[in-house]
C-alpha cells in the first residue's frame, strides 16, 4: 500500500523522498524493521490474549528432562509470525506481482490449516487435531496452485542473455541444479524422450513434484517444531540464505556475473523474505529458551510452506535439499525410526530403533544434552548449510 502510495506521488507530484520506494534495498529495509517492531511489540499482547483465553500447550510426558514445565505455556503464537510477515508485505511490495501475490496467499493458506489444527488442539480438547488427510489435502491444494501459476501464468518468466548482449524473456519450466556448470535443467527435458512436445505435458512432471516440497518442507518445519526456537531460529537461517539467492536473482548485472536466470520481477521476492526473517527474528524474542510461547502449528506449517514456495518461485528448488538440511534430517529421522521399528517387529517379534527418540532433537535430548545446546548446535549446522547454499552459485 505504502509502495503504490509513494510511488504515485513520486510519479505525479515528485514528492521528495518518495522515489526511495522504487529502490528494493530500501523497501526490504523498512520491511525488516516493520516485521521486528510488529512482531516484538504485538507479539506481547497476543501472549497476554492467548493467557487470558487459556490457550495453552497440552504436553504429553515422554520423559523428557524439564518438559512437564511447559504445560501450559501459550501455544497458537503463529499468529504473531503471520501478522509481522503480512503486514510489512502488504506495506511495501508491489501488491500487482504475481510472486508477491503467490507469497501472501502461500502464508495465509498454510497458516489457516495450521490455525484449524491448533484450533481443534486447544478449543475442542482433541489432541489429535486437525486429521492427517485433511492436512495433506490442504498441503496438496497449495502445492497444485503454486505449481499451475507457475506454469501457465503469463508474467511468469524468465531472462536470458542472448549472443548479442541483450536479454531475451523466455517462458521456462527450468530451475537450478547445483555444483553443474551448465546448471539449468528443464523439466521438460524428463519428457522429451516419451513425446515430441514435451512443453506440453510438463505439468505432469512438475505440479506432482511442487506438491511433493510443499508437503515435505512444511512438514519439516512442523516436526522440527520440538524444542524452544529451533525451528524459528533454524527458519531464520534459511530465510536469509532465500534472500541473498531472490537478490541475485532479480540483479541484471549479478545475474549476469554469476551466470543463473535472471528472473524479473522477482525483486518483490526480496521485500517478502525481509518480512519473513524479521517475523522469526521477533518471534524468537519471546521463543527463545526457555519459551513464552510456542507457535504451534499455526506457525510451523506456515513457515515450511513459505520457504518451499519461495525457493519454486525463484527455481531454487533442487537446493531445499541441502539448505533446508535441518528439516530434511528431522524428517528423515522420523522415516528411519518407524521403518527400522515396523521391520525389527515383522522380522523378530520386537521392534527396534535406531534413535533414543525421534524427531532428531529429541535424541539429543535423551542423552540429557541441555535444550538451549541442541537448539545452539542445529543452529550451526544450518548457518554451515545457508553459506553452501550460497556458494554452490559459484561453484560448479
Amino acid at each position: 500500500m505504502l509502495y503504490h502510495l509513494f510511488t504515485n506521488l513520486h510519479d505525479i507530484y515528485d514528492l521528495p523522498g518518495a522515489g526511495l520506494f522504487s529502490y528494493v534495498s530500501f523497501r526490504a529495509g523498512m520491511s525488516l524493521m516493520t516485521s521486528l517492531v510488529v512482531g516484538i511489540l504485538f507479539g506481547k499482547r497476543i501472549i497476554e490474549r492467548l493467557q487470558l483465553n487459556q490457550v495453552g500447550e497440552i504436553v504429553r510426558d515422554l520423559g523428557l528432562e524439564g518438559q512437564m514445565n511447559k504445560q501450559g505455556t501459550p501455544t497458537m503464537g503463529g499468529l504473531i509470525i503471520l501478522g509481522a510477515i503480512l503486514v510489512p508485505t502488504v506495506l511495501f511490495t508491489d501488491l500487482t506481482n504475481v510472486y508477491a501475490q503467490l507469497m501472501i496467499l502461500a502464508t495465509i493458506w498454510l497458516g489457516a490449516i495450521g490455525f484449524i489444527d491448533d484450533y481443534i488442539k486447544v478449543f475442542k480438547k482433541n489432541k489429535a487435531g486437525l486429521a492427517g488427510r485433511f492436512k495433506v489435502i490442504g498441503q496438496v491444494g497449495m502445492g497444485v496452485i503454486l505449481g499451475a501459476v507457475m506454469i501457465w501464468h503469463p508474467d511468469i518468466a524468465i531472462k536470458e542473455l542472448a549472443d548479442d548482449n541483450t536479454w531475451t524473456t523466455v517462458r521456462s519450466t527450468a530451475t537450478t541444479i547445483p555444483f553443474i556448470k551448465d546448471n539449468h535443467f528443464d523439466y521438460t527435458w524428463l519428457l522429451s524422450w516419451l513425446v515430441d512436445d514435451a512443453a506440453n505435458y510438463v505439468w505432469l512432471v512438475f505440479i506432482p513434484l511442487v506438491i511433493l516440497i510443499v508437503t515435505a518442507v512444511s512438514n519439516g518445519a512442523n516436526l522440527t517444531d520440538g524444542i524452544d526456537g529451533l525451528a524459528t531460529g533454524s527458519s531464520a537461517i534459511i530465510g536469509m540464505a532465500l534472500a541473498v539467492l531472490a537478490y541475485v536473482s532479480s540483479n541484471t548485472v549479478i545475474a549476469d556475473y554469476l551466470s543463473i536466470m535472471y528472473i524479473p520481477g522477482s525483486e518483490e521476492l526480496v521485500v517478502f523474505i525481509a518480512a519473513f526473517v524479521g517475523a522469526c527474528i521477533a518471534f524468537l524474542w519471546y521463543n527463545a529458551f526457555p519459551a513464552q510461547v510456542f507457535m504451534g502449528d499455526t506457525g510451523s506449517l506456515a513457515l515450511g510452506g513459505i520457504i518451499a514456495a519461495f525457493a519454486i518461485a525463484i527455481r531454487k528448488e533442487l537446493l531445499i535439499p541441502l539448505l533446508c538440511g535441518i528439516f530434511l534430517i528431522e524428517n528423515l529421522s522420523v522415516v528411519i525410526q518407524v521403518g527400522w521399528f515396523r521391520y525389527t517387529k515383522n522380522k523378530y517379534g520386537e521392534g527396534r530403533r535406531v534413535f533414543l527418540m525421534a524427531p532428531l532433537h529429541h535424541h539429543y535430548q535423551k542423552q540429557n544434552m541441555p535444550e538451549s545446546k541442541i537448539t545452539a548446535r542445529f543452529w550451526i549446522v544450518g548457518v554451515l548449510l545457508a553459506v553452501i547454499t550460497i556458494v554452490t552459485l559459484k561453484v560448479r
